[in-house]
């Protein structure tokens, strides 16, 4: 593995205008594939076989081409001012003035469906008393259950307004259409109502804040301008993480034209991205440093560094990539998609680490360390005096391994804790950010109509095999009786009188336990109503959903851990030639994984410090957490580690293998460690709820990954595991293949890789430089 990376390096540098000219062009065609090939992102967050799928199947049967669903539907929830309601004379004014702008707006079918709140009730109650008297409903049943269906609540403080957009798509929906609703609403406010808006019409599909890239690059080039001390060294991995990032990002948005991508994969692709982006090569920039302390031949460094340093980049870039692309195994559509586009991300950095650095190496030439800052010493790896924090910082852990390593692992535990009580859910309205439309438009309603309305489960009735008449009305008078249900309507028939569609009212909100209860209640007790009815029922809507969705990851979640810890950890026992290393690896993951969601239970769902409003964490969160932090962590495991073995190859006991690996890889790990953090929690700032928790747990976990597991855990159980570190049975020995990742098989002097001879014009193209 060395010994190819050396000389993909060398060929890199000595071609180092066609590798240039190759990202240009490859970044060229990808922009061009992305601007004329691609399609809206669907956000769906179903999952196929599901019960709530499945119901949703038998409604679209039944109701062929006749209910069709908008696409960009919208509405706008009203509160009257304290102490009057929408019906008063001044407010009603209001009202009547936010329907007139309502109707101008551009994109509409017709601006007829737009009408106040009050006559729509009217309107409403009239058809539906109607409708219900002329198929024998009680006249009181059939005023009930209209008014729960009212667009206006009982007391006249809250109304909706409820329209679609003429688009075949919510992606149609010009933003300047979606900033007229916004003014309108702002107008609203300033007449004294409360508003809100939500709908698929209305909402940002996967915007990107720049201000979080910015901000995050800015920190990572603040950090490495004071770890190489020069401006274009520093600049070189922001250059190449910009440009893998717009890679990676417009292959998502290209990607579109043959699959169904969420809105939030291009915000994880572009979060994961220029983390290890920049990590990526600042490994490699830091190993060509110590490569020119050793020799001015700058072919020969950039060569060894790739050689080296980029081995271990192949493997932790392996290890990232096995743990998202294995969401794929999981069956979750959602979830593979942003696995995979997540995973190609991280390859393109690879790759770019690997070919477009050591590229642009050479086009700097004796530059590359150019644009140095007065008071700035750069660091270096090559210390091996007490001077140097690291190697003090290892001194402590190897003067008592046994506290150090309690102490960390107690601090951890004590950290994970709060999981015990993790809540999740899907990501819904009553969950966005507060003072956001949505959020309002949610609280409103529950305050209007009571939580159940945010709630609403759909009951999907096949009559086609009845058995009894009126068994449409007897599936809504069993369901109506079900604990937990504040009403029961039929809210529309098939064109054959042989498809109902039920709409069920939870007297709980979507994330209340006695909802979840009533969906279980409905689902179990549908098997003895289909007996004596001879019909079949199906249950869906947002709870049902999300339910659905929560248990199928639940159940995925073991799977998913057996499946990315075992091949991880056939990978590091390959890659270092030892069962302990690995077992240390994982031992070290699950504690600062565990801590990570006790942190985050702690500040987004209990909503301590109140920093972020108290909400379930999004139910995928834990599954891609895991998968990324896992990869992520292996990423600074294989760095140190490898530095370790490379010195235990080279001859030095155990220990001061752990001393000298340890040393020559925290500084650059230190700095890798702290930009990652840095990108990750300027994510905390989008305004979508998933990024801003995802955001803020992978910071958490790399900065307890980085310091706590793999700076301070593992080395004192290195030292304590002294030489049985580096063990391995015989015959597993015997059957693995060996794979160079530290660099062994390059030799000390210039001649590049033992048992090879460097091209005849090796030494005319040598660049000198005084290190």
């Amino acid at each position: 593995m060395a010994h190819r990376l050396y000389r993909l390096g060398r060929f890199a540098f000595d071609h180092k205008w066609s590798f240039v000219a190759a990202w240009v062009l490859a970044l060229f065609v990808t922009g061009i594939i992305a601007a004329t090939m691609s399609k809206p992102m669907q956000d769906s967050l179903t999952i196929p076989n599901t019960p709530a799928e499945q119901a949703r199947a038998m409604s679209t049967e039944l109701f062929a081409g006749e209910l069709a669903e908008a696409a960009a539907d919208v509405t706008m929830v009203l509160g009257a001012p304290a102490g009057s309601t929408l019906l008063d004379s001044e407010v009603s004014s209001a009202v009547q003035r936010v329907v007139t702008d309502l109707q101008a707006l551009p994109q509409l079918g017709s601006s007829a469906t737009i009408v106040d709140p009050a006559t729509a009730a009217g309107v409403q109650t009239d058809l539906l008393v109607g409708s219900a008297l002329e198929q024998g409903v009680p006249e009181d049943r059939a005023r009930a259950d209209a008014a729960a269906l009212s667009p206006l609540s009982a007391d006249g403080t809250v109304g909706t307004i409820e329209w679609a957009f003429d688009v075949a798509a919510a992606a149609d929906v010009l933003e300047s259409t979606k900033e007229q609703v916004s003014a309108i609403a702002e107008t609203a406010r300033e007449d004294g109502l409360e508003v809100g808006y939500l709908g698929a019409g209305v909402e940002d599909a996967g915007i990107i804040d720049p201000a979080s890239e910015l901000i995050g690059l800015a920190v990572a080039a603040v950090i490495l301008v004071f770890t190489f001390g020069s401006l274009v060294a520093a600049g070189l991995p922001l250059l190449t993480a910009v440009v893998g990032v717009a890679i990676g990002v417009l292959g998502v948005v290209a990607a579109t034209a043959f699959a169904d991508l969420g809105s939030t994969t291009p915000l994880l692709a572009t979060m994961l991205g220029l983390a290890v982006g920049i990590d990526y090569a600042l490994f490699v920039l830091s190993r060509y440093r110590h490569e020119l302390d050793r020799s001015a031949d700058r072919r020969e460094a950039t060569a060894r560094a790739v050689g080296t340093a980029g081995s271990s980049i192949v493997f932790a870039g392996a290890t990232v990539v096995i743990a998202l692309a294995a969401l794929a195994v999981v069956g979750i559509p959602f979830l593979t998609s942003m696995g995979l586009a997540a995973a190609g991300t991280v390859a393109v950095a690879v790759l770019i680490a690997l070919t477009l650095l050591p590229a642009l190496i050479g086009v700097f030439g004796r530059k590359t360390f150019a644009g140095r800052i007065p008071g700035v010493a750069p660091t270096t790896e090559s210390a091996t005096g007490d001077t140097t924090l690291g190697r003090r910082w290892v001194g402590v852990v190897r003067r008592a391994p046994v506290r150090m390593l309690v102490a960390a692992v107690v601090a951890l535990v004590l950290l994970a804790l709060p999981v015990t009580h993790l809540a999740m859910a899907l990501p819904s309205d009553a969950t966005a950010a507060e003072g956001t439309p949505q959020r309002i438009a949610a609280e409103l309603i529950d305050r209007g109509f009571g939580e159940g309305r945010n709630a609403p489960l759909l009951m999907v009735i096949d009559g086609k095999e009845a058995t009894v008449p009126d068994a449409f009305a007897s599936v809504v008078e069993w369901a109506a009786e079900v604990p937990g249900v504040e009403g029961a309507q039929v809210i529309a028939l098939n064109d054959t009188a042989d498809g109902a569609r039920v709409l069920i009212t939870p007297s709980g909100g979507p994330n209340d336990d006695s909802t979840k209860t009533l969906l279980a209640d409905l689902r179990g007790g549908t098997t003895a109503v289909e007996a004596a009815t001879g019909t079949t029922i199906g249950v869906t809507g947002i709870v049902a959903v999300q339910t659905d969705v929560t248990e199928r990851l639940m159940t995925a979640l073991p799977v998913y851990l057996l499946i990315v810890v075992g091949l991880a950890f056939l990978l590091l026992t390959v890659v270092f030639g030892s069962i302990i290393v690995p077992l240390t690896a994982a031992a070290g993951f699950l504690l600062s994984v565990g801590a990570t969601f006790g942190v985050t239970v702690l500040l987004f769902q209990d909503g301590v410090l109140g920093m972020f409003s108290a909400a379930p964490l999004a139910s995928s969160m834990p599954i891609f957490l895991i998968g990324i932090v896992f990869g992520l962590a292996m990423d600074y495991h294989v760095f140190l580690v490898s530095r370790m073995k490379e010195s235990y190859s080279r001859g030095a006991d155990a220990t001061t293998a752990v001393v000298d690996g340890f040393t020559h890889g925290a500084r650059v790990v230190t700095a890798a460690a702290l930009i990652m953090v840095s990108v990750f929690a300027a994510f905390v700032a989008q305004d979508d709820l998933f990024i801003q928790s995802m955001g803020f747990a992978l910071a958490t976990a790399v900065f307890l990954d980085a310091f706590v597991v793999r700076m301070t855990i593992i080395p004192a159980a290195m030292f304590l595991l002294g030489r049985r570190a580096w063990w391995m049975p015989a015959q597993l020995r015997k059957v693995l293949p060996t794979i160079d990742i530290d660099g062994e098989s390059l030799t000390d002097d210039a001649s590049g890789p033992a048992g090879s001879v460097l091209s005849a014009d090796t030494a005319d193209s040598t660049d000198k430089v005084q290190a």
